[in-house]
């Protein structure tokens, strides 16, 4: 090894150990899950002398997206099989009851009981609720279960939500997504100038900021607007769930990564009044339940990704990397939006404190044996 390489390298590893120090003389362990946390992905059956419950469920989700709509219908199928049948969760698609991004609106109004939906589809109303779903160049999958299981996240995120009458449980993840098909090439900040994007949560905030035009758009509306040109790029999960879009047929240029969904959670949210009438073994299978549909959506869109991926090269589509030059202006704006929004909004300074902290923690610690690993098994594939 030259002696600049072993330099280098070990400049890295010192910088990481010396951030990993520094976070531990400030943190200590907690001493046990969060009580909202559940201990294990399933829970003893719930029979006996309890109520019947019928709750409804309106997902921002269409039902052809079987993984990601599939979510409620885990927690569902969990919780009839846990109680007896006695907890019944009925699961709409987005736009049966209400329209896919109106989902939260019907939980905080009382229309339905519950949904599953992406938090991030409301920072409209304010940007911390960006926090719930991922935030540009934030944590990734494993990172957030990590922050909302162990690390405070749930705390956090609850007393935000109790603002919108609603109770928060992670009810999936995507993985780091893609970053979207677009018509044309893009390999400079100057090449995004009037583009229009369907994209979701800060992410737009952020590109608008290099030129873009954000569009919020439901899943089941993307196709048709990329087909017309009504939007010139957009955005949605990954290979498995774009593939059954039909995106590639329309637009052949798929980006990577989606830096502004390095570990998007898909979200239930449940009305606290309603949540407050269950008895409290219901209580603890639902957590339990969805506990499982937090982490098998993961482990599928693990297994499908790949398999989907190969598919869609088939079919002649190119895969293009974001460029340096982009990446790192997206970087700058993205901190500069922060700040921006922390100078004025208590709620979001407060979790981007916490959540910054945490981050940098757990990124320490992922930059050594995590890193490693990864980079010399993929270098030898």
């Amino acid at each position: 090894m030259q002696r600049r390489d072993f330099l280098a390298k070990a400049t890295v590893g010192a910088a990481a150990a010396a951030t990993l120090a520094a976070c531990g003389k400030s943190e200590t362990p907690p001493a046990a899950a969060p009580a909202s946390s559940p201990a294990a992905p399933a829970a003893p059956a719930v029979h006996g002398a309890l109520p019947e419950v019928k709750w409804r469920l309106t997902s921002s989700f269409p039902k052809s997206l079987d993984t990601i709509y599939g979510g409620a219908e885990v927690l569902a199928n969990r919780l009839r099989a846990m109680t007896g049948g006695k907890f019944d969760i009925r699961v709409f698609p987005g736009g049966e009851i209400v329209p896919g991004l109106q989902a939260l609106d019907a939980v905080q109004q009382g229309t339905v009981e519950m949904c599953h939906t992406c938090s991030y589809y409301y920072v409209g109303k304010d940007k911390t609720f960006g926090f719930g779903t991922s935030i540009p160049f934030g944590m990734n999958a494993r990172q957030m279960n990590a922050w909302i299981y162990y690390g405070g996240g749930q705390e956090l995120l609850d007393e935000f939500y109790a603002g919108y009458n609603v109770q928060h449980f992670a009810g999936g993840n995507t993985g780091v997504q893609m970053g979207g098909w677009w018509r044309k090439t893009v390999e400079k900040v100057a090449d995004l100038s009037g583009i229009k994007m369907r994209i979701a949560g800060l992410g737009g905030a952020v590109f608008s900021e290099l030129g873009v035009v954000p569009q919020q758009i439901a899943g089941g509306d993307i196709y048709p607007a990329l087909e017309k040109g009504t939007i010139d790029a957009a955005e949605w999960v990954g290979p498995y769930d774009d593939e059954k879009l039909g995106f590639y047929k329309v637009a052949k240029n798929y980006y990577y990564p989606g830096w502004w969904e390095p570990g998007p959670v898909i979200n239930f949210f449940v009305n606290k009044a309603e949540w407050a009438k269950l008895p409290k073994e219901y209580q603890e299978a639902f957590q339990a339940a969805a506990y499982e549909a937090n982490v098998t959506m993961m482990a599928k869109y693990d297994h499908q990704n790949p398999i989907a991926l190969s598919k869609l090269l088939q079919n002649g589509v190119k895969l293009q990397k974001f460029s340096d030059e982009i990446l790192t202006a997206a970087y700058k704006a993205t901190q500069q939006l922060y700040a921006d929004e922390a100078a004025k909004n208590p709620a979001f300074k407060k979790i981007l404190t916490a959540y910054d902290k945490y981050r940098r923690t757990e990124n320490a610690w992922f930059s050594v044996a995590e890193s490693r690993m990864d980079n010399f098994l993929q270098s030898q594939t």
